[in-house]
């Protein structure tokens, strides 16, 4: 680990000047940490944010949801609002991490934390994204577990939060403070597929801080839910995933929320999947129909071929589970 030095922020205005004088935020410091202790990450300044008032979990009017970029992951997973309203987001934060972690972890650094691509982490290896120009060693290399869908020749690593799949579908917005003020992004756009540019991974400014993620009001009743599939039962990474909101109303779907994760650069929008599905009746076949979508556009690797046929499969499991069939 490098020589850093740490300041505690006291109030919001004390945190942004620290952030504007190039100063990186840390709350509960799960992902930052270890990547300073890997030398993945070098800041000369950290910046601890914990004290700041952004803890509160809002009902919106008409029953939207909005979260504080503090809140702890168990926090949120357990609040009474969040699990009546959106039990995907609940269960994409129970299945995310172990228990310990979660007790630490925030809402708003989730969303912020970088990949977990082995080569990202390796310091000898080439990484275009902790090292811009110097080549991806994951394209030649062991790419099981690596993106098939928003790749780019610079960078095939997968996105790893679980609930950002979950905002993601849901149509998100994240909300910033920075020194020009306060500003909200699409949390499809919050997060930036590598391109030529996959160092930059998140679309905030310098200075700027998560204020809280905002979920906006969607028609009711609304049945939702999140699956994982993964090596292993607990503590591990998607392989796949699915996140899967349903408003049925007279027998028909009228409005239909899907993203997937473990396959993406970033969590993937399934904008052709919810298109199958509106104005149909739900069906074991309408199901299977609308999950062929799900891999349209993939690019897969040598050792991840078999996350087009997986991520099709866990779509239309979801679907299944959310949506019944008849």
């Amino acid at each position: 680990m490098y020589p850093f030095s740490y300041t505690t922020a006291e109030n919001t205005r004390e945190a942004l000047d620290a952030g504007r004088r190039g100063g990186r935020y840390i709350a509960g410091g799960t992902t930052l940490v270890d990547l300073m202790r890997e030398t993945v990450e070098r800041p000369r300044t950290l910046v601890d944010i914990s004290a700041l008032p952004l803890r509160e979990i809002v009902v919106t009017r008409h029953g939207g949801l909005r979260i504080g970029a503090l809140v702890r992951m168990s926090e949120a997973a357990a609040h009474s609002g969040v699990r009546a309203l959106y039990p995907v987001v609940s269960q994409a934060l129970e299945l995310s991490a172990s228990a310990q972690l979660r007790n630490m972890a925030t809402i708003g650094g989730n969303i912020m934390q970088r990949t977990r691509c082995t080569y990202f982490r390796d310091v000898t290896a080439n990484c275009n994204k902790r090292e811009p120009g110097s080549g991806c060693a994951a394209l030649e290399g062991f790419n099981r577990t690596h993106a098939i869908l928003g790749t780019s020749e610079n960078c095939v690593a997968t996105h790893p939060s679980d609930v950002a799949v979950a905002f993601s579908a849901l149509a998100a917005t994240v909300h910033l403070l920075g020194p020009d003020g306060q500003r909200t992004v699409p949390f499809t756009d919050f997060l930036l597929r590598p391109g030529n540019t996959p160092n930059r991974e998140q679309a905030i400014r310098q200075g700027e801080l998560i204020s809280a993620v905002e979920i906006p009001p969607l028609p009711r009743p609304l049945k939702s839910g999140y699956l994982k599939v993964r090596d292993r039962q607990s503590y591990e990474f998607a392989l796949t995933s699915a996140a899967v909101a349903l408003h049925i109303r007279g027998g028909r779907i009228q409005e239909a929320k899907v993203a997937a994760g473990g396959v993406g650069t970033v969590p993937w929008k399934l904008p052709a999947v919810e298109r199958h599905l509106i104005g149909e009746r739900p069906s074991a076949s309408l199901w299977a129909a609308a999950a062929e979508r799900a891999a349209d556009g993939a690019r897969p690797l040598e050792h991840n071929r078999f996350k087009v046929e997986l991520v099709k499969r866990t779509v239309e499991r979801q679907l299944r589970v959310v949506g019944g069939t008849k």
